[in-house]
Parts: structure tokens; C-alpha cells; sequence
């Protein structure tokens, strides 16, 4: 079975809304049959193809995270075998996701998660202390500026560390089994929490997305964190990857957020920030916020 093909009955078999499932799929074979691939194909320029099938995925609901992706170096075959690689490299170049742990005047750490909120077998031990750090700080904030995503277990663990008591921070639908799996802080979590008292402002970007997302919505919408920066890029969507290529990885989202308190989730909409500031400004608003909010505290 080609490419192009296999990718169109991943698509159908998993893509979390059915009916735009079946739809996508249809283009894509039609495409197909009119000869849109055709060039990509006979002169092995599978990035190119990548880029053409994405653009028709996309066009139906411009789904950011259904695409079909291109891997400059060959990934493994299986189901999230190449995310999974892919992973594992940039865990080791970023010390588990947490490449920066700063404390600024006034007692107000800044912790930054980047390029990606990674698995807990990846993460765990880096995140655990930064955040046993963190919670000696009067104040804290949370760079998400460059992160692209992650895992929602380690947004669920991460979200422990911000609460007191136990607190709904969301709700996955799956289409497989048609099911929900609510999510909530967990009951113990190692080192020290941060706790529901102290200040905390999360930084955004239009780069923001996925998982980094997520974290930054359950914050705002509980009234945990203020979200300072730019409206992110807008993917609620959590997916699976099928390696359909050596180079390249058919990724389609299986499940949707729902939020408990919006009942709805950012997708192709962003979350909106509290504070609205270029990217490039917004840590010295966040400090400048913090320092103010902690004078106004004494």
C-alpha cells in the first residue's frame, strides 16, 4: 500500500471527529487519483510529499496537529515509534524539558519547560527538582515561550504541584471506546509542591502549543496563574503517530480536551493571555507583575 493511501485509512480508522475522518480521507484519495502527488513521488521527494498531503489534511478544519511529517533522519516503524525517538534526543539536549532555572530580584523563580513537556520516564527526576526549587521562591513563572507540546500525564503532574486539595484539571474524549478520562491533580507528588498560595504567571507565545497549552489553559482557567505574552497557536488535540515512510510519520489526533470549567478547549483558537504583550517583553511584565502583587501582599 502507498503512502499517500495508508495515510488516507489511518486518517478514516482514528481521526477523533468521525464524519470529518471519512471527509479528509475522501480528498486525500481523490487527490490522489487527480494526480496531485504524482511529481513528489516519482522523484522521491518525500518532504515535498509530506508538505502536500499536511496541506489537504489540514484544509478541512486546519487541524494543526493531523499531518503527515517529515523526519530528517530515518525513524523506527510502529506506532509513535518516531515521536518516541524523536524524544529521546531532545530530552537528553534540554536536561528532561526544564533547560533553564532562574531566580530574580524579589524572590521570583523563573522556570522554564522547553522544547517540549516530555513523558514522566523522560522528565520526572529534572522536573521534580525544579520544582522542589520553585517552591522556596515567593513567586513564580513559568517560561513557555518555546515549547511546542507534550505529554498530558506530565502537564497532570506538573498541575500536583500548583493545588492544595485535589482539583479536576481536565477531561479527555476518546474516540477509541467513545470514553472520557478525566484528569486531576494527583495525591502526592515527590519533593515540595509550590502550593495554591504563591503567585504564578506563565509566559506565552504564538509558538506555544499542544501540551504547553494545555498546561497554561488548566492554570488560567482555575484562576491558578496569569498567562502573560502572546495568544498561542491553537492545538487541543492530542494524537498518535504511525510511521507510514522511513522519513516520515503520519500523526492524527485520537482525542479532544474538555475542559471542567470552560467545558471547551483552545483549539484553533489559542489561549488568550491575561496580560497581552509581545513575547519578547512579557518575563519583565510577569516580574514586574509578581513584585508588585507580592508589595501589595506584605
Amino acid at each position: 500500500m502507498g503512502i499517500v493511501e495508508r495515510t488516507a485509512d489511518l486518517v478514516a480508522a482514528h481521526y477523533v471527529f468521525p464524519e470529518q475522518g471519512d471527509k479528509i480521507a475522501a480528498q486525500l484519495r481523490a487527490a490522489l487519483a487527480a494526480g496531485r502527488y504524482t511529481e513528489a513521488g516519482a522523484t522521491g521527494d518525500v518532504e515535498r510529499l509530506g508538505a502536500l498531503v499536511t496541506e489537504d489534511l489540514q484544509s478541512v478544519n486546519d487541524d494543526k496537529h493531523l499531518r503527515l511529517a517529515f523526519h530528517a533522519d530515518e525513524v523506527p516503524e510502529g506506532q509513535d515509534a518516531a515521536a518516541r525517538q524523536m524524544m529521546e534526543r531532545r530530552s537528553a539536549e534540554s536536561c528532561g524539558g526544564v533547560p533553564r532555572f532562574e531566580l530574580l530580584e524579589g524572590g521570583v523563580a523563573v522556570l522554564e519547560l522547553a522544547p517540549i513537556i516530555f513523558p514522566l520516564d523522560l522528565s520526572a527526576d529534572s522536573l521534580t527538582a525544579a520544582m522542589t526549587l520553585a517552591a522556596q521562591a515567593r513567586a513564580l513563572v513559568v517560561d513557555l515561550r518555546r515549547n511546542e507540546g507534550g505529554d498530558p500525564y506530565t502537564v497532570q503532574y506538573l498541575c500536583s504541584y500548583f493545588f492544595d486539595q485535589p482539583t479536576h484539571i481536565n477531561t479527555q474524549y476518546w474516540r477509541e471506546g467513545d470514553s472520557e478520562e478525566q484528569s486531576w491533580t494527583l495525591p502526592h507528588v515527590p519533593g515540595r509542591k509550590l502550593g495554591q498560595q504563591k503567585p504564578v504567571y506563565v509566559l506565552t507565545s504564538a509558538t506555544t502549543f499542544s501540551g504547553a497549552e494545555e498546561l497554561t489553559y488548566d492554570l488560567q482557567q482555575l484562576g491558578r496563574a496569569v498567562v502573560v505574552g502572546e495568544r498561542t497557536k491553537g492545538g487541543a488535540h492530542p494524537r498518535n503517530g504511525w510511521t507510514v515512510h522511513p522519513h516520515l510519520e503520519a500523526t492524527i489526533p485520537v482525542g479532544r480536551s474538555i475542559n471542567p470549567t470552560s467545558g471547551t478547549d483552545w483549539e484553533a483558537t489559542g489561549v488568550t493571555p491575561d496580560i497581552e504583550v509581545p513575547a519578547a517583553q512579557a518575563l519583565e511584565r510577569a516580574h514586574r507583575e509578581a513584585l508588585l502583587r507580592l508589595a501589595e501582599n506584605r
